[in-house]
């Protein structure tokens, strides 16, 4: 575990989820609320709880006061939550690339449903990455279920091999 690796990480996931956001961009409102047997009732809903968590995670590395999970309280449009999405998202790549590596191992305060417990950053961190991961995977299973087939590969390792090209190509190839 390095500082190179959250960093990697960190730009997977505004990668991934620029390419869900522009699935999720292609559907109606019909098909972005119909119910759906998932962990979640509908695309809306698992996409709801992404960004919440997203942002939960963001807050609690930042130590904000109080913070609410987003779908508690989340009144807005389809187009207002992908906005936030791609927000949240931007705001937690360069939250990573400005966080100090000698920071990884301390702990972060969590309260949650009125449990308060400590985890490691680096530990969050990888929930976070791995929680996000689940529920994209159950959205691409959502889109199957209502017809949506325009789907392209978002694997950790489908990123690393495009970034290791432009690398080492010096040119842009679907990243």
């Amino acid at each position: 575990m390095n500082r190179d690796y959250f960093l990697q990480l960190a730009d997977y996931t505004l990668w991934v989820n620029s390419i869900v956001i522009g699935w999720l961009n292609q559907i109606d409102d019909l098909h972005w609320s119909q119910i759906l047997p998932s962990s979640f009732t509908s695309i809306q809903q698992t996409t709801l709880h992404l960004v919440s968590a997203e942002k939960i995670w963001l807050d609690y590395w930042q130590e904000v006061a109080n913070p609410v999970f987003l779908s508690t309280q989340f009144v807005g449009t389809k187009e207002d939550l992908i906005q936030l999405w791609m927000q949240t998202s931007a705001t937690l790549q360069a939250f990573i690339h400005t966080y100090p590596e000698a920071k990884y191992q301390q702990q972060v305060r969590i309260n949650w449903r009125g449990v308060a417990w400590e985890m490691s950053f680096w530990q969050t961190f990888a929930h976070f990455i791995n929680h996000a991961t689940y529920h994209r995977g159950q959205v691409v299973t959502l889109l199957h279920q209502i017809g949506f087939t325009d789907l392209t590969s978002t694997d950790l390792a489908t990123f690393l091999r495009k970034r290791q090209h432009v690398e080492s190509h010096g040119s842009v190839v679907n990243l």
